[in-house]
């Protein structure tokens, strides 16, 4: 069973339900008990989650999950463009790479404990700010960025590459040989490093071309394709409307009015 959704990062508090059918979604999930004990299932592997405890769950990976007795967990659904996984701190992307298991300290447990707080109490407080504050803090405890072999890939020259080759046909094998790398082996490390195929990662950067051109000039549609790197104005369309839920007209339409 596959979970849709839209693009809207959620996090929640919930008890899980006795059994639940193997079942994916688009979106990365993290679960962390906050009272009774519960089991989550990905790919065969059972991960105990009791208070404290918790599991990071990559996008389209099959799971399930059983609550045991009475039980709380707080789940964040975050979608591959959620503040915490963007820009600045799209390395937290490596938190979904695999399944991931852990145990929070007792400053982590602190944070947990005022983050629950606020989303109960507070209604307006800005969720986007405790969730990247929690994904920082999942990422400094799990994660040694600078020991891994994905640390080798330079995103800051591979972004520039990218920019500057939107226009034309941008080859997996051209990017990984700028880091020196077999296109299988860097295909690996990007989607660790990113969270995303070189390919969807080169889309995105696309269609925000698109959307920016969109926004900043009256071109028409075929140039903005054109210059975006789609292979003519229906294939941007489509992109678009996939992507972001709107065709590419409605960002002109208030002003043509």
């Amino acid at each position: 069973m596959t979970i849709s959704l839209t693009s809207t990062n959620v996090i929640r508090r919930a008890p899980l339900e006795e059994i639940s059918q193997a079942h994916s979604h688009p979106f990365h999930q993290i679960v962390i008990g906050l009272a009774g004990e519960a089991e989550i299932i990905i790919d065969g592997q059972p991960l105990h989650i009791s208070s404290f405890q918790g599991c990071t769950i990559p996008g389209d990976r099959e799971h399930c999950y059983r609550g045991i007795g009475e039980n709380s967990q707080l789940l964040l659904d975050l979608f591959d463009d959620a503040p915490g996984l963007s820009g600045a701190y799209r390395h937290h992307f490596q938190l979904f790479s695999s399944p991931l298991h852990f145990e929070l300290d007792s400053a982590a447990r602190a944070y947990l404990t005022f983050m629950v707080e606020e989303i109960t109490h507070q209604p307006d407080v800005d969720r986007d700010l405790l969730i990247t504050t929690l994904l920082s803090i999942l990422s400094h405890r799990l994660l040694d960025r600078q020991t891994t072999p994905q640390s080798r890939l330079d995103l800051a020259r591979l972004d520039q590459y990218i920019d500057q080759h939107l226009a034309r046909g941008i080859r997996v094998e051209d990017l990984a040989g700028l880091v020196h790398l077999s296109s299988a082996h860097f295909t690996e490390l990007f989607r660790i490093r990113t969270g995303l195929p070189p390919y969807q990662y080169i889309l995105r950067k696309r269609l925000n071309a698109a959307r920016q051109l969109l926004l900043e000039s009256r071109l028409p549609l075929i140039d903005i394709a054109e210059r975006s790197g789609f292979a003519n104005q229906s294939a941007l369309s489509h992109a678009f409307r996939r992507h972001f839920g709107h065709a590419p007209g409605a960002l002109r339409q208030p002003s043509s009015s």
